[in-house]
């Protein structure tokens, strides 16, 4: 299982610079992301994180992402 759970305060660097959010989903097997097919598993989850700043929620994988 992943190293972030749901609640987790993470920071990623998104297309517009470094932004921070907050985890409101963990997947564990492929999903539909804003039409497209993301792969994830138990032993490599895939994040939907909600941005502090926007109302923008990103996709993103463990290593994408640092504790905040």
């Amino acid at each position: 299982m992943g190293k972030f759970t749901i609640g987790d305060r993470v920071r990623w660097n998104s297309e517009a610079g470094w932004t921070s959010g907050k985890i409101i989903k963990v997947h564990t097997t492929d999903f539909s992301y804003k039409g497209n097919t993301r792969r994830a598993s138990p032993d490599d989850p895939q994040y939907e994180i909600a941005s502090d700043r926007t109302d923008h929620v990103a996709a993103d994988k463990e290593a994408a992402l640092k504790k905040a």
